[in-house]
């Protein structure tokens, strides 16, 4: 009887974990559609703009833009990488991958600077020898457009103070539901080539160089532009990070649930084995007494 009892209690505590795994499937489910939903309704907007400051870089002769010049840019080679992670955990390898690629990046550059977004990155990289910076937590909401400014007001103002030589993000890009792969991706200083290869991911045809009429100058739009481009790529990052992570949770729920269904299984064929044999015992126990009354 007390080995029927255990096995019970072992399968009730597989139940609940099982109905816990499911609940999180359904959620992760939703806000994965919720966030895809919301980076197709703002990557035109930053689309374009990103075809403009190309546009300027390209068609410019000269162009003299405190965004481009590397050469005064604090220390030589000192840069910064902003780690997008997610604030909590059962997301399978999601998390992991990003630690590999940012201490594959830190290693190729001297005196590295992080930026953290997440606080499953902050407890894990405040043991590593790296400097942090800054650390910021949406605490598992879907960012906003007024979180990424935050971030790339404080990223442009270090940038432009000299204090950083180069800007990096490294986040998780959803090239589908089940293909998750971190990716970087230079922000500051900006560079037309990779612009263009940029812009190349996202068109059939390749931007050819063209010539606009700017007002008051090249210099002017092009400075007022770079903050809402590096707003826009840090959202998207956000964003796409921010679905990645749900489907990750999603297909490792949807993993657990798996197992804990086959380990129901084993444990209801072990139980009812178990209660058979208790049940055995139990006639055998009755007829043996019988016999022994009917003998006297």
């Amino acid at each position: 009887m007390a080995n029927l009892r255990d096995v019970r209690l072992r399968m009730r505590a597989i139940e609940q974990t099982l109905q816990v795994t499911k609940a999180m499937n359904l959620i992760s489910t939703a806000k994965l559609r919720k966030g895809r939903r919301v980076l197709e309704d703002t990557e035109p907007f930053f689309r374009r703009i990103q075809k403009s400051m190309y546009d300027i870089l390209s068609g410019a002769e000269t162009m003299e833009s405190e965004y481009l010049d590397k050469k005064k840019r604090g220390e030589p080679g000192r840069a910064a990488v902003l780690v997008v992670t997610s604030d909590k955990g059962l997301a399978g390898g999601y998390n992991a991958n990003i630690f590999k690629t940012v201490n594959e990046l830190c290693v190729q550059h001297p005196k590295p600077i992080l930026i953290l977004i997440g606080a499953i990155g902050y407890r894990y990289f405040i043991h590593s020898p790296y400097l942090i910076l800054e650390n910021f937590s949406f605490h598992s909401r879907l960012p906003e457009m007024d979180d990424a400014k935050e971030i790339a007001d404080y990223i442009i103002s270090q940038y432009l103070w000299g204090m950083l030589g180069e800007v990096y993000v490294v986040y998780t890009h959803m090239y589908s539901t089940i293909k998750l792969a971190p990716d970087v991706r230079q922000v500051l200083p900006l560079n037309a080539e990779k612009m263009q290869s940029e812009l190349a991911r996202f068109e059939s045809q390749k931007r050819t160089e063209l010539r606009f009429e700017y007002l008051p100058s090249e210099n002017a739009v092009f400075d007022s532009l770079v903050p809402l481009y590096i707003k826009g790529i840090i959202y998207g990052a956000l964003v796409e990070s921010y679905a990645s992570e749900q489907s990750a949770r999603m297909a490792a729920m949807d993993e657990a649930s798996k197992n804990a269904e086959e380990m129901l299984a084993a444990l209801q064929i072990h139980y009812n084995r178990a209660r058979q044999t208790s049940i055995t015992q139990e006639v055998t126990e009755i007829i043996s007494g019988s016999q022994a009354l009917g003998e006297e």
